[in-house]
């Protein structure tokens, strides 16, 4: 029995390094602004409260939140490559009764000119 060649799948092929940098660099930005956010309302919203101390922490938190999500990427397990087509196998061959060997016709030549193209 043959052995079915794994034909890659245009859905089970990861995504492309540049796309995954775009990914990693705008999840990043987004915490970072979150964090920038969070450090705003700690210093302007009055009175202060216990609010201010999740603010505060929130600031403090998340650039180590966001470097490590940054610096994670994607999931590194590997996937085997599933084919949509499925392949069928071709049917045995069968035996071929011996052919009579008969002399081949004569060779047939044509010559056109430019005549008979018009």
């Amino acid at each position: 029995m043959k052995s079915k060649p794994l034909v890659p799948a245009v859905t089970s092929l990861p995504q492309s390094p540049k796309d995954e940098a775009d990914h990693r660099v705008r999840r990043y930005a987004l915490t970072m602004t979150i964090r920038i956010v969070c450090f705003a309302l700690m210093m302007f919203v009055q009175p202060y409260g216990w609010y201010t101390w999740v603010f505060a922490l929130a600031a403090a938190v998340l650039p180590y939140i966001a470097v490590v999500f940054a610096n994670a990427g994607s999931d590194s397990t590997e996937t085997t490559a599933e084919s949509p087509v499925q392949q069928l196998e071709a049917p045995a061959a069968t035996p071929t009764l011996p052919v009579d060997e008969t002399p081949a016709p004569g060779i047939i030549t044509i010559h056109e000119s430019r005549q008979d193209r018009e």
